[in-house]
Parts: C-alpha cells; structure tokens; sequence
C-alpha cells in the first residue's frame, strides 16, 4: 500500500514544525506540497531529511507559488510544465520508482483568479481559465496511470462550497470555472477521488479563509483535490482529509488529503 498527501502550506520555512507534526501522525509515504514560497536553495532539506523523506523534487521561486514533493519511497523528477506561461512556479511532475513503481504523480498549484471573475476587468482570472485550458490539451496526451494533485483553487460541485447561491459570482466556484475545470477532467476521464470516497453531499471542506474561519462559522470550501486516471482510480483504498491542522496556531488556510492506494 502507499499513501499519498497534498497540502497547500503557505509557506514551507514558516509552518515546518506543523508539516513535521502532520509527517510523524499521518505517515504518508508521499507529501506534495503547494505554495512552499521559497526557492529551492533555501527549501528546508534537513526537516524532511531527518524524517526519512530523503527523496524530493522542488520548483520553487523567491517569496511566492512554488511546489515540492517529498517521498519516503524514490522517485525522479519527470517533468515542470509553464501552464502559467510567465515563468511561475506552479508545477512538478514526478515517477514513483520502487513500491509504487511507474506511477506519474503531478503536483499542481492552478492560480486564484483574483477577485473579478471576469478577464476584460482582471487578467488574473484570464491567466487562470488559460492555465486550464493548457493543462486541458496536456491531459489528452496522457498515456500511463497519473495521479495530480494539488490546489486547483476550484470548488466545482454546488456541495463543495457552503453557500452555492452566494458563490456563483464568487472566484472559484463560478460557472465558467466549473465549466472550465470539467473540459480538463474529461480530457483524460479524470475520477474525482474526493467525491469517489466521500460522495456528495456529504461535507468535503479543504480550505477556510482567514477571515470567516474564527467566527465558529463553517464557511468552507473544496479548493483541493486529488484526481486518478480511469486505470488508477480504481486501486485507491481511501481518502480523508486532516481538518484538525487548521486549528492550530497560525496554520495554512488549508488543510492536507490523504488518499490511500493498493499499489
């Protein structure tokens, strides 16, 4: 069995004491990470060193975005793809080798989109919808079983969000986004795996602003994801999300997934 993490940190050298506490209660055998912000020169090696995840692949850029995946098990870097097309850092792809052998696993962190979900106001939310489109003509190229993961900054079903009337106009839950985000699943016939272990309407929350959180309001939404290729989807055993770490001090907005598979 090997178990595989996501998590959009939001900063890897301010919140390395909580991803060691996470590593040492979850165990996952792999732990992509989004929104590390720091270059790879300055990624903290020796955390992940000292707890066996001596294998890691980072794209990382000074004080923003940036991805790095760090494994127990070996791997080799695979591929970085601008789907940006500016130079941001927003992508590693990785083959599992050993336990989990041949296994593409692509680490992705889709941009925000800004505030104005609409491109002629806000390039931002342009870049993002271009983005996809680009990881759209890529994922129909796809010919081994790939598992990506990561911050997709989408809650696409009315379920994923806790006010889907009150989000419509709302970046990340707009229906042009949804739209968007459903021609790149079915590019590839992507599963879901969120929704495969946890069917809606069941509560699937990852991520929680700043601002709402604290009030005792659940005001969540599911901006993170894991999604299998049709000839993977069906060895994952499980999936959960660690909601707990959002209520530690000072914690990322979001919280890690974790999905099992019988590799």
């Amino acid at each position: 069995m090997v178990s595989i993490a996501t998590w959009n940190i939001n900063s890897v050298r301010l919140r390395a004491d909580q991803v060691v506490r996470f590593l040492e209660a979850e165990q996952p055998d792999v732990l992509c990470l989004q929104e590390i912000k720091v270059a790879e020169h300055l990624f903290p090696h020796e955390v992940f060193e000292s707890l066996g995840y001596t294998h890691r692949a980072i794209h990382g850029q000074k004080g923003y975005h940036g991805v790095a995946t760090v494994s127990r098990l070996p791997l080799r870097e695979f591929s970085r793809h601008d789907w940006q097309d500016n130079g941001e850092a927003r992508h590693v792809g990785v083959e599992l080798l050993g336990a989990g052998q041949g296994l593409i696993l692509e680490n992705v962190y889709i941009p925000a989109g800004g505030d104005i979900a609409d491109r002629a106001l806000n390039p931002k939310f342009g870049q993002k919808l271009d983005f996809l489109e680009r990881m759209t003509r890529w994922a129909d190229k796809i010919d081994r079983p790939t598992l990506i993961v990561g911050d997709f900054n989408i809650a696409p079903l009315p379920q994923d969000v806790y006010d889907h009337k009150a989000l419509l106009k709302v970046v990340s839950h707009t229906p042009i986004e949804v739209e968007t985000l459903q021609r790149f699943a079915d590019a590839h016939g992507w599963v879901d795996l969120g929704r495969k272990h946890i069917p809606a309407p069941e509560r699937n929350y990852s991520w929680w602003s700043y601002r709402s959180y604290w009030r005792q309001k659940d005001q969540g939404r599911r901006l993170d994801h894991m999604w299998a290729s049709p000839d993977l989807a069906p060895q994952s055993l499980s999936h959960r999300f660690v909601e707990e770490t959002r209520r530690w001090e000072q914690p990322s907005d979001h919280v890690p997934l974790i999905t099992e598979f019988a590799l």
